[in-house]
């Protein structure tokens, strides 16, 4: 592993949506997830850096579903002092021509070694902002185009400003997790250039930001990318810096594409597997895009029952994840033992939540993540007679479905209903649970519980997936196409089993499920009926060959060594900054004989300028 003091100075990770702690409403899904992993594991490995997110006053859409599966939407309101440090500091940033104030809050990631991480909330719910102002930290992927260019800017630019005015003066790497984050670019271009002349060429400037600036993009379709018309850029961030994306070349079709700013204005880009880094090298030709394969923190997501297996057998396993490669000497009596406790962990909750009582002696399937059409969540039912045929010949089955529609996907709340009505018609020959408002805690009972992790995403939609690592972790195999991260995953009949993707087929969803039809039938309800120690080996090889692997150590890891390393001879960062605010535990650094009160008022100096003559 690459040593932490290569590092040329402190990473800034942003992302739109961070999943550190449940009792921040910050996050909606899986963006979210690998960027709270990414965290822990650069806590845990002591890696100088700093995450920045939004607040989210509001947070994600809390989810109820009624009897036919109709999806319920509200927001919880939480409270920020109850969780979170306030800092002091406030900055304002040019939004519409307005001067939009923002103060940030703190929360610290704290690494297994003891090493603490600081993740900055950005926050405008400020006295003094204009009321609709006041609302941009409110919402998660909420609001239309104007709204969510605005946070895009809060986000990127404003965090940024907030990093210089909270003391992180040794910030080299700026790592955009997502194209939401693409406006840190400009940021950082007036940051490095605020003392040349307007006449110095541009290029030059931009080089400058390119030495900083990473880029992780995670969506491999091309409606999925952030686009925003140009004259709302022009409204939104003024004409002098939407002439300097213009000039950058960061419009298609008259649209700002916000994965083109990113890329444009990066020394090092990538998808997040291998396969996404094919498609993402397709949709933007003569870009370099690397890859690095995602992966999940495996502390975090490790069930307790297993946990203690590890700890006993494999007591290296949390300092370094890549011990559970050693279990594959474990027992297969243990792996049985274990799952077995897991699994009534999970059934404990769907009894808690939906008052339905499963039967742990039945297989069952797990389903959990955004419903979206193209996850395909349906597809089991594409023929229950089928379904029930084999339930009733070969073996029970019963199934586990969890996930959230975004509130303005039509097509994903159609496709939850059609789940309950399946469910309905198929009755009591294969049980069906939907457990409603999908989140970190339900996510850790559900990938450690159900016996195979179901995945039949439209190829190749899915970049890479990330609840199927965590299941492995567990000892769950996974049933699913040959997309994203399963790619490379997939060991037929070892680590878990493929489905036909029928990404060269007119009909690939009838392709597909027949494939699972297949598979269910003559594999894998035999094999765990029948022969219940040969699908325990399965179980362990998932453990230890892909949750050996598929981590955030691993992850982290290629980052150092790929995106946030420097050459032989780079200067490293000054070491004669004063100590950052955030890292300081929120008090303000008093150099000599100066005031709390008067380092406060320095901060404000931090404000971005309006005009060139300013700059």
């Amino acid at each position: 592993m690459v040593r932490i003091s290569n590092l040329p100075g402190r990473v800034a990770y942003f992302s739109m949506d961070m999943a550190v702690d449940p009792a921040l409403l910050t996050y909606s899904g899986g963006l979210g997830v690998l960027a709270g992993d990414t965290l822990r594991s650069a806590a845990d490995l002591g890696v100088p850096m700093v995450g920045v997110t939004l607040l989210y006053r509001k947070g994600y859409v809390h989810q109820r579903l009624d009897s036919f599966g109709n999806q319920i939407e509200s927001y919880t309101e939480w409270s920020p002092e109850e969780v979170l440090e306030p800092l002091p500091a406030r900055v304002s940033i040019p939004i519409e021509g307005r001067q939009v104030q923002l103060r940030a809050w703190q929360y610290f990631v704290r690494g297994q070694n003891g090493h603490n991480l600081p993740l900055i909330l950005l926050d405008t719910n400020l006295e003094g902002n204009e009321p609709w102002d006041r609302t941009l930290t409110d919402h998660l992927y909420g609001g239309d185009d104007r709204y969510r260019l605005c946070q895009e800017v809060v986000l990127g630019y404003g965090g940024v400003v907030m990093l210089r005015a909270l003391g992180f003066h040794d910030v080299r790497v700026y790592h955009m997790n997502e194209g939401h984050g693409a406006f840190v670019t400009l940021g950082v271009l007036e940051l490095l250039t605020k003392n040349e002349t307007p006449e110095a060429p541009l290029e030059a400037k931009l080089e400058k930001v390119r030495g900083r600036c990473v880029f992780t993009t995670h969506t491999p379709v091309p409606a999925g990318h952030d686009r925003f018309a140009s004259d709302l850029v022009r409204r939104v961030l003024g004409e002098e810096r939407a002439a300097i994306l213009e000039r950058i070349g960061c419009y298609e079709h008259g649209q700002l594409n916000m994965t083109f700013l990113a890329l444009c204005l990066s020394r090092y880009a990538n998808g997040v597997s291998m396969c996404h880094g094919d498609v993402s090298r397709s949709m933007f030709p003569g870009r370099k895009i690397g890859a690095i394969t995602n992966g999940v923190h495996a502390v975090t997501w490790t069930s307790p029952p297993f946990s203690l297996l590890y700890d006993r057998l494999i007591p290296e396993w949390r300092k370094d994840n890549s011990y559970l490669r050693y279990a594959v000497s474990i027992p297969l009596r243990d792996i049985r033992r274990t799952h077995r406790e897991a699994k009534r962990r999970l059934f404990e909750q769907v009894w808690r939540r939906n008052w339905i009582q499963l039967d742990e002696e039945v297989l069952t399937l797990g389903f959990a993540r955004r419903a979206t059409a193209y996850k395909r969540a349906d597809l089991l039912f594409s023929s229950l007679e089928r379904l029930r045929s084999i339930s009733r010949r070969v073996g029970p089955l019963q199934v586990i479905y969890a996930g959230k529609a975004h509130p303005r996907d039509e097509t994903g709340k159609v496709m939850i209903r059609r789940i309950f009505e399946a469910a309905a018609a198929i009755g009591a020959d294969v049980q069906v649970v939907y457990l409603e408002n999908y989140d970190l805690t339900l996510g850790q009972y559900l990938c450690a519980g159900v016996d195979v992790w179901l995945n039949t995403p439209l190829k190749p939609q899915e970049a890479s997936g990330t609840s199927g690592m965590k299941a492995a972790l567990n000892g769950v195999p996974s049933l699913s196409v040959k997309d994203g991260w399963w790619l490379e995953g997939h060991v037929e009949g070892v680590t878990g089993w493929s489905l036909a993707d029928g990404a060269e087929s007119e009909d690939s969803y009838h392709m597909v499920s027949c494939s699972l039809y297949d598979k269910l039938e003559h594999v894998i309800l035999p094999l765990f009926y029948r022969e219940p120690d040969k699908f325990a080996e399965v179980m362990r090889s998932a453990i230890a060959l892909n949750g050996s692997f598929f981590h955030t150590q691993r992850m982290l890891a290629q980052y150092l060594l790929n995106a946030y390393s420097v050459e032989p001879g780079e200067p490293l960062a000054s070491p004669d900054h004063p100590q950052p605010l955030a890292a300081s535990g929120g008090r303000l650094p008093v150099e000599g004989n100066g005031t709390a009160a008067s380092q406060e008022s320095k901060i404000h100096e931090h404000q971005v300028p309006t005009s060139q003559d300013e700059r």
